[in-house]
Order: structure tokens, then C-alpha cells, then sequence
């Protein structure tokens, strides 16, 4: 006998039909099998930086900074791989700003970091009255609420990634985006470069009340990210003397995480843990319930992710999607890699699951 679908075998009458229409109710099994496909499930993806190269190169010519709309003068290429974004949680852009150009000040409710492609010494994005230069594979942040405008005294094109928590707070949150443009271009220089580094490096300032300058009108249970600089060359510096003291990760190799500047531990901000992983070997196999994104700084390789193979080179993309087995193996002696991860959100709710597969 044919199995029957449970609508079938729970008809209601018409009178209590009639009842849940009138009133917005709807019976549990009838919705259980919808929850969580409001938002497109993401697959394995990867951008090539040839292709994205030509993109924002197209745009750059063909598109000038003054003539963008007031609150979107970004000059930004943003991999599409859900319905707003590379995935429901986390936004990426690959952002240019040309020689003498400048990114006006604007602030607004999600957290943002660049993290440098194509950098120079008078390419600086400037946060909290601070210029923070812009050096390939620099990791800036930008604190919610916090000015911070790009500003390119160079004379070549600058690019990086903008990583933000937009679609985890517009889409899966279904919140609004609180978003203020400053009333001058470029916003007032006040510190001298290094302060905040000053503030929240390995000297702490004593007995100072706190203005509650950082994180602005927000409120949370976690430590605010400060403005900060994590500079590629310490980065780089102690993935080496990882690998060249300790045994690598199984999964995803020399692995170490970017820290919140004000508290000394991961995540970088609440919401996104970042991490520069050196890989000299394959990785084990693995899953979990976090997405994970990928910016390929140093090397080639391939990612398995499911049944699909990820070849990626210098400058890629890629990303892979909750509950998908998936490993890195380097082809050449090793590769470089930033490690992007909405892992934080789970773990916030006691929800973050991880294992090796079974079989």
C-alpha cells in the first residue's frame, strides 16, 4: 500500500479549516517541512580573480566614484552565491579606488574589515579619526558604528576585500541596516597613526573611564572590536614559527585566528572569526554547520567539498557551505589562505556542530 502524506491522513473539517484561516494559525506538521527555506540554501562556489579582474577593472573605468548614489560610493564587485551575498551570513566585495580618489565617510550598524589585495603606503582607509595604511594582506577593522572613509593619495589602484555581517543582519535576522553618511568627505584626522594600536596593543592604558566611544549606540553581550591594524608581516611571521614549532591542525593546517584587539581572544568580532591558515600538507576530512569563505593569499590547491573539486589559485575565492565533507589539499610545497567563518553566531547559541564523516 501506498504510503500517504500526513495532510492526508490529519484531514481536518472545514469548520476548523475555517478557523486557522481566520485567524493566522496554521497546524505544526503542515509548516515543519518549510522552516529554514526562507533563505536559499548555498552550494560550493568558487570566483577566479581573472574573471574578477576584469570585472573590477570595468568598473572602475566606467564608473567614477562621485557619480555613484549618496550612501553607495563603493566601487565594489560582490560575489553572488545567495540571494544578496556569497553566503546568508557573510558579505564580500572586492572594493577598487583609484589613484586620488577618495571613498567618502559614512558609518553604519554592521562590522566591517578590509582585508588588503593591492595595497600601498598612501592608500589608507581612515576609522575613528585614525589613517590606517593599507599594505597587501593587512587585516583592518572598522567598529559598528564608526566613521571610516577610503582615501587613495597613490598613484595606483588600490583594491581589497570588504567583509561585513550584512546579510546575517538584513536577511537571516531580517533586522534594518541603521546607515549615516558624514557630512564632510573625508572625516577629521584626529590621532596620530598608531594610536589605537596604542590603546588596544600589548600596553594598555590605566585607570582611563571609558567614553563609550567604541562600539556606538549598540549593545551586546561581547567586548566591542576596536579599530585595528593586524599587520601581514607579524601574521605571516607566526604562521612560520607555527610551522616550524607545533604540529598543524588536521583540518585546516598552521591555522591561527585573528583576535578582538580590546579582549586578547577570538573572534575577531562577534558575529565572523577570521583566520590566516598555512597548509604543507592535505587536510583531513570533515563537516560543520558554519560557512566558511576563502581568499586564497598565497599558492594553488583544490578544496573537495561534497563531490565537487575547488581548484584554486592566488587571489580566488571560494567558499563552502554547512554539512558538506570537505578537505584542502596544496598542490605545490604549501599555500596561504584567509579563513572566514559565521562559526561565532553558532557558537553564540550553543548551536556549532562539527565531525569527520563516518566513512
Amino acid at each position: 500500500m501506498a504510503t500517504q502524506d500526513t495532510e492526508d491522513l490529519l484531514e481536518m473539517s472545514a469548520d476548523t479549516r475555517g478557523l486557522l484561516d481566520e485567524h493566522d494559525l496554521v497546524p505544526l506538521w503542515e509548516v515543519e517541512n518549510d522552516m529554514g527555506d526562507l533563505l536559499d540554501d548555498i552550494g560550493a562556489n568558487i570566483w577566479k580573480w581573472d574573471d574578477i579582474q576584469a570585472a573590477i577593472d570595468g568598473i572602475e573605468e566606467d564608473v567614477p566614484i562621485e557619480d555613484l548614489p549618496p550612501g553607495f560610493q563603493r566601487r565594489v564587485a560582490v560575489p553572488i552565491n545567495a540571494p544578496h551575498a556569497i553566503s546568508n551570513t557573510i558579505y564580500v566585495g572586492v572594493q577598487t579606488v583609484s589613484p586620488g580618489e577618495t571613498a567618502p565617510a559614512h558609518r553604519h550598524a554592521s562590522s566591517a574589515l578590509r582585508f588588503t589585495i593591492d595595497g600601498h603606503e598612501e592608500m589608507k582607509t581612515v576609522v575613528a579619526g585614525e589613517e590606517f595604511p593599507m599594505h597587501d594582506h593587512d587585516l583592518i577593522t572598522t567598529p559598528q558604528w564608526e566613521w571610516h572613509d577610503h582615501v587613495n593619495d597613490s598613484d595606483e589602484t588600490a583594491a581589497w576585500l570588504d567583509i561585513l555581517d550584512l546579510p546575517l543582519f538584513l536577511d537571516t535576522l531580517n533586522n534594518s541596516h541603521v546607515f549615516e553618511n558624514h557630512e564632510l568627505e573625508r572625516q577629521p584626522v584626529t590621532k596620530t597613526q598608531g594610536y589605537w594600536d596604542s590603546q588596544y596593543g600589548r600596553g594598555r592604558p590605566t585607570n582611563e573611564d571609558d567614553d563609550d566611544s567604541i562600539p556606538g549606540p549598540f549593545e551586546g553581550d561581547r567586548a566591542a572590536t576596536p579599530p585595528y591594524r593586524f599587520g601581514w608581516d607579524e601574521m605571516v611571521e607566526a604562521l612560520r614559527q607555527h610551522a616550524d614549532n607545533d604540529d598543524p591542525d588536521p583540518y585546516d593546517g598552521h591555522s591561527l585566528a585573528y583576535v578582538n584587539p580590546a579582549t586578547g581572544e577570538p573572534p575577531v568580532t562577534p558575529t565572523m572569526s577570521f583566520r590566516a591558515q598555512l597548509l604543507q600538507e592535505a587536510t583531513d576530512r570533515h563537516f560543520h554547520n558554519s560557512t566558511e569563505v576563502y581568499f586564497v593569499i598565497e599558492g594553488e590547491g583544490v578544496t573537495h567539498v561534497g563531490d565537487e573539486a575547488l581548484e584554486w589559485g592566488e587571489k580566488d575565492i571560494f567558499v563552502v557551505p554547512p554539512d558538506e565533507i570537505h578537505h584542502h589539499e596544496p598542490d605545490s610545497e604549501e599555500a596561504i589562505l584567509l579563513g572566514i567563518t559565521d562559526e561565532p553566531v553558532l557558537r553564540a547559541l550553543n548551536f556549532y556542530a562539527e565531525a569527520e564523516p563516518s566513512s
